[in-house]
C-alpha cells in the first residue's frame, strides 16, 4: 500500500516565515501532530539563507544586501549561503526511524534525493547524482552554488539544486533550492572579496559550475510547470502519495510567533 505524506504549496512569503515554518513542521512531526510532509515555497522579497554555522563578517556585504533589498536569514541547516530569488524551493520532514531513511546523512541525501532526480527527469533534463570524489574540489567560498556536495543533482557537470540537511528532535530536515535562473551578477554582489578582480574571476567561474532549470532545459520554464514536475517527482522518487494539507488558524499563529522571536531577530540571523 502507498504510503500518504502531506503536501503544502506556501507559495511567496518572507524568508523569516519561510524558516519558521520548517522549523515548525519539524516539531510538527516530531510530536506526531503532522505525517511526513514535503513542502513547496518561494521568496518574497528575494533572501539569502546563511547556513547554521555560517560567519557573516567579512563574508556577506551586509549593505549590499539590504541596497539590493534581499532580506538575509540563518538557516536551521548547515552549507554555505544560497540567494533565494527566480527558483522553487522545497523541504523533505521525515522521521530519523521511518524504515525507509538510512541512518546515514549521506545516505539519506540519496533517497530524498531521488524526488528531485525523477522531477528533472520530468521536465526533459538529465539530471544525475553527483559523486564528488576525485573530481570535485573543496573551496573556502561562501557561495554554495559553487560546487556540489554527494547526491546532489548536477547536469553536464554543473550544480543543478542545493540542499542541506539536518536531524533534531528525531526528525530529518531536508530543504533545497532549484534556481528556474541565475543573476549571477547580483548573486557576487552580496560577497565580500579581496578586491573586484577576484570578484570577477569567480563571477566568470560560475557558469561552468552552476546550471539553471532554465538552461538545462534550453527552453522557457514556467514555475508552474516545475511545481508539477517536481510534485510528481517526489511521489515516484520516494514511492508515496501526496495529499494537500493548510494550516490552521493555530498553527499559523505558532508560525508567526517563531518567526517574530527567532527567524526575525539580529540575535539568531548575525551572531556567529
Amino acid at each position: 500500500m502507498t504510503e500518504t505524506w502531506y503536501f503544502i504549496d506556501t507559495e511567496k512569503q518572507t524568508p523569516a516565515y519561510n524558516m519558521a515554518v520548517d522549523e515548525c513542521l519539524l516539531k510538527w512531526h516530531s510530536d506526531q501532530k503532522i505525517p511526513p510532509t514535503i513542502r513547496f515555497y518561494e521568496w518574497l522579497p528575494a533572501g539569502l539563507s546563511i547556513g547554521y554555522f555560517q560567519k557573516t563578517v567579512n563574508k556577506i556585504d551586509l549593505e549590499a544586501v539590504r541596497n539590493n533589498g534581499i532580506e538575509l536569514v540563518r538557516r536551521l541547516t548547515g552549507g554555505r549561503a544560497v540567494l533565494h530569488d527566480q527558483e522553487l524551493t522545497y523541504s523533505v520532514i521525515v522521521s530519523e526511524e521511518h524504515p525507509h531513511m538510512p541512518k546515514s546523512v549521506k545516505e539519506a541525501y540519496m533517497v530524498l534525493s531521488k524526488g528531485l532526480l525523477e522531477g528533472f527527469h520530468t521536465l526533459g533534463i538529465d539530471a544525475s547524482f553527483a559523486t564528488p570524489e576525485g573530481k570535485l574540489n573543496t573551496t573556502q567560498s561562501a557561495v554554495c552554488f559553487e560546487e556540489p556536495s554527494w547526491y546532489e543533482l548536477i547536469v553536464d557537470n554543473k550544480k543543478a539544486a542545493g540542499s542541506a540537511q539536518t536531524r533534531k528532535q528525531g526528525v530529518i530536515l531536508q530543504h533545497g533550492s532549484i534556481p528556474l535562473t541565475v543573476d549571477n551578477d547580483k548573486l557576487y554582489d552580496l560577497f565580500v572579496y579581496r578586491n573586484e578582480r577576484v570578484k570577477q574571476r569567480a563571477r566568470d567561474a560560475f557558469n561552468d559550475k552552476a546550471i539553471s532549470i532554465e538552461q538545462a532545459a534550453n527552453r522557457n520554464v514556467t514555475l508552474e510547470e516545475t511545481k508539477k514536475a517536481f510534485k510528481k517527482g517526489f511521489e515516484k522518487g520516494l514511492g508515496i502519495k501526496l495529499h494537500e494539507f493548510q494550516f490552521t488558524e493555530e498553527q499559523e499563529q505558532e508560525i508567526k510567533a517563531l518567526m517574530e522571536s527567532k527567524y526575525l531577530s539580529d540575535q539568531w540571523n548575525f551572531t556567529r
